[in-house]
């Protein structure tokens, strides 16, 4: 070819069209080697050119890709559309060559502005969106306003067509043995690979045309038809590369997708270009540089870029020589950091073994397929559960991207940076647990700036929960930075320019537009976690005013517990809570009254939505117990006397009844013979239904402390043996689901020790309990000897100084003191 054919032409001939895969390492040595052969005065490439202005940043040394522009409608941030480069794309090359040799560099796209309209008519026409960019040489970045045709049609892959007619039925391995691998080793006319792949792209289009890929949203009525979205791309890119080559004559070359090559040949008229272009949709739209991660480049992350293996594709850019073998060096490191035995030969089998595979397969290298067998055969010992480390730290990768801190974003975005920066909390792409002490100030900090995060629903850190320890001053997180939660910043901005103001306008707003009293009590525990004493008064006031409308003691109940827990902040937090104290004692106080009767003549299902409600009663009301509000120190004696009342009264269902008889026994409020008298009462007496004494049971001994309750009280065990050997047959069946889903939530030990108790039956002796030899190497009582031999053992686990240690005859005072920290 020569003159405009050639998409290498010579000066002046004509643009050098260069056709690329989006993500390929292959391409983008080949654009590298293209721009230094032609050395062209402009680089023109496939993007919104709103970006223009943020080109410059690719040059900054805190830009590290993978990286996404990302595009926002001003007045709907959550409208938004991501173009991902990493370092192996073609036009991150482009754009870091024309950095480097001091030559413009423009995007030529659609813009974003039309782009983020036209996704907002497709979807108000109910069109069914999809990710587009999951074939390879398509041309399209990333967008979430991208899809298949209108009317179902499906839309040509043209890497698939071309795999196809070469005998391939793996588009993917295809194009990795044409052009990635290949271009590994092989050296040649820099301009000959994107000949071919026109060439190639040129008849694809005159058989298919635009392979269903050109369909836009369909018109409003009345209204012309809209051209599809390709053909107006290609029309807006025509425009801006005649553009080009008009200002700069002495060259100009343009970095696109394949597929878009044969268009962009084409000589069309600017009037006809123009008329594609004129009544398009279009929005206020901004764009700034956010990172990426290698998970979103990967097909199967529901991002589509187009790669399964983004680390490998990373790899094979950076290794220009012997990729296989410092691959499986990489491979080796990894296995020895997770303390799996592999030497240096099996490095060597391994590349040996991949080498033969790809020989025998017909593969100018071997891919992640061979290189993945042989690590499997050699390093793993045919195991998949190793090579599943290997698959998802380097074929996929966990790589965050950066980017400068003078990036134009929105100041919400700019604060959270700071923050982040401050309190030494860099987003990273793979799951990281913080613990936190929040008794220090830099982790209250962080805590604070968490729960602020996750009320604007911008939700990087997740509570988990804390097994170091059981204190009110520690939390547990697990945080996990998406790109996506770019766009929840975004979206955020329009409550507030900080991080702590968005957070309290969010809270109010929220406040005002919950629906149900515990939504509200939510919302407060959430502000007093957050720190935000501004959003309180707000929240607190619409809290009171719908405790005093909601008369349902079901909701009440479900309110109590949330705002209960927020009194406790403000041990270690520091938290106002004083009108906190008031609205939730009142709750409590009308909960006192409403209860007894709302417990009356309930059914089965509503009998155990009480119960639940009756445990979180009886919690909330012991923490309210402990810092009562002003005139309501005596909730715990009234709340006694409820639970008394419901223990008692037949009309409360048997669920209720037990539950209240345990709660009394926990809390010392009722004797174990008084317990076992009610038991008794309510198993023993014959107009007792089955299924209402199975219903008792499960009140009283339901949970996972029930089982240990009958382990060590072999009285009330004996009561539910006699009864349940009392049931008759008839009766038998209805009772064993109920009793079976009672001692289900048993742990294993206490149901085994159970069955062992039952099976050496009623008044034999017990280990636990009996005063004889007990269980077999166990003494009768404690020896005090034998007890003090570990005390210097158990001192060094618990920690303890020396000042409880004693001296002789002191380890009565040790063992006090060891006593005391167990408490």
């Amino acid at each position: 070819m020569s003159g405009p054919d050639r998409p290498g032409g010579g000066r002046g001939a004509g643009p050098l069209l260069l056709g690329v895969r989006h993500h390929g390492p292959g391409s983008a040595r080949a654009v590298r080697a293209a721009l230094e052969e032609t050395r062209p005065e402009v680089v023109l490439i496939e993007g919104p050119p709103e970006a223009n202005s943020l080109i410059p940043f690719a040059a900054d040394a805190d830009m590290r890709p993978p990286v996404a522009l990302l595009a926002h409608a001003v007045d709907e941030p959550g409208r938004s559309a991501f173009w991902p480069l990493a370092e192996f794309s073609p036009e991150w090359v482009a754009i870091r060559w024309a950095l480097e040799h001091g030559v413009p560099a423009r995007f030529i796209d659609l813009p974003a502005a039309h782009s983020l309209a036209w996704g907002r008519d497709e979807e108000a026409d109910g069109a069914d969106e999809a990710d587009e960019e999951g074939t390879a040489a398509e041309g399209d970045h990333e967008e979430r306003a991208t899809g298949t045709a209108a009317g179902g049609e499906v839309r040509l892959d043209p890497l698939g067509a071309l795999a196809g007619a070469a005998g391939y039925d793996d588009a993917e391995r295809w194009w990795e043995d044409v052009v990635e691998h290949r271009g590994v080793r092989e050296r040649g006319d820099a301009l000959a690979p994107f000949t071919a792949l026109e060439e190639a792209m040129t008849v694809l289009r005159e058989e298919h045309g635009s392979g269903g890929r050109d369909p836009g949203p369909g018109p409003a009525p009345g209204s012309p038809a809209v051209p599809g979205r390709d053909l107006v791309r290609e029309a807006y890119m025509r425009l801006r590369i005649r553009e080009a080559q008009r200002e700069f004559r002495g060259g100009v070359a343009v970095v696109c997708g394949a597929w878009h090559v044969p268009a962009l040949r084409r000589r069309v008229t600017v009037a006809a270009d123009r008329a594609l272009l004129k009544g398009l949709p279009k929005v206020k739209a901004d764009m700034t540089w956010v990172p990426w991660t290698n998970r979103r480049l990967s097909r199967f992350s529901g991002y589509g870029a187009g790669i399964d293996s983004p680390g490998w594709y990373g790899h094979l850019f950076g290794s220009a020589d012997r990729p296989v073998e410092r691959w499986m060096t990489k491979v080796a490191w990894l296995l020895r950091a997770e303390d799996r035995i592999v030497s240096s030969a099996h490095v060597i089998e391994a590349v040996r073994l991949a080498d033969t595979l790809a020989a025998m397969r017909g593969r100018p290298l071997p891919g992640p397929g061979e290189t993945t067998d042989a690590v499997r055969a050699v390093m793993c010992e045919g195991s998949d559960v190793p090579l599943a480390l290997v698959h998802d730290r380097l074929i996929v990768g966990d790589v965050l991207g950066e980017v400068p801190a003078a990036t134009p974003a929105v100041p919400l975005q700019r604060d959270l940076t700071r923050a982040q920066r401050r309190l030494r909390l860099k987003p990273e792409a793979a799951d990281r647990e913080l613990e936190l002490d929040l008794r220090k100030e830099t982790d209250g900090e962080r805590s604070r700036l968490l729960h602020r995060l996750r009320l604007l629903a911008v939700d990087w850190g997740e509570p988990t929960a804390s097994y170091g320890s059981t204190g009110t001053f520690r939390e547990t997180w697990r945080l996990h930075w998406e790109p996506e939660l770019s766009v929840r910043v975004a979206e955020a901005g329009i409550w507030g320019t900080t991080v702590h103001a968005a957070a309290t306008a969010k809270a109010e707003a929220d406040a005002v537009a919950a629906r149900g009293l515990a939504d509200v009590t939510g919302l407060a525990e959430r502000c007093l976690l957050a720190a935000l004493p501004d959003a309180l008064p707000t929240v607190m006031r619409i809290l009171a005013d719908r405790a005093a409308l909601d008369s349902d003691v079901g909701h009440l109940a479900q309110a109590l517990p949330a705002l209960v827990r927020s009194l406790r902040y403000g041990d270690v937090r520091g938290t106002g809570t004083a009108a906190l104290a008031e609205v939730a004692a009142g709750l409590a106080e009308r909960i006192l009254v409403g209860l007894p009767p709302a417990c009356a003549g309930l059914d089965a299902d509503a009998a155990a939505e009480m119960r639940r409600h009756l445990d979180a009663v009886h919690g909330a009301v012991g923490l309210l117990g402990d810092a009562p509000a002003p005139g309501h120190g005596n909730l715990r004696v009234r709340w006694a006397s409820v639970l008394r009342t419901l223990a008692t009264r037949d009309t409360v269902p048997g669920v209720i009844r037990g539950r209240s008889v345990r709660l009394l026994l926990d809390d010392g409020e009722l004797g174990q013979n008084e317990a076992a008298r009610q038991m008794g009462l309510v198993l023993s007496s014959p107009g007792t239904a089955p299924a209402d004494a199975a219903a008792w049971i499960e009140g009283f001994v339901g949970g996972s402390g029930g089982g240990l309750l009958l382990v060590h009280d072999e009285r009330l065990l004996g009561l539910v043996d006699a009864w349940l050997a009392g049931v008759p047959a008839e009766a038998f069946t209805d009772v064993l689901p109920l009793l079976r889903r009672t001692f289900s939530v048993y742990e294993s030990g206490a149901r085994r020790t159970l069955g062992e108790l039952i099976r050496r039956g009623p008044g034999a002796p017990s280990g636990s309990a009996a005063t004889g030899s007990g269980a077999p190497g166990f003494a009768s009582g404690l020896d005090s000897g034998r007890a003090d031999a570990v005390l210097p053992v158990v001192r060094l686990l618990l920690g303890l100084d020396e000042n409880t240690r004693g001296g002789e005859g002191g380890s009565g005072d040790a063992r006090a003191g060891l006593v005391e920290v167990a408490r």
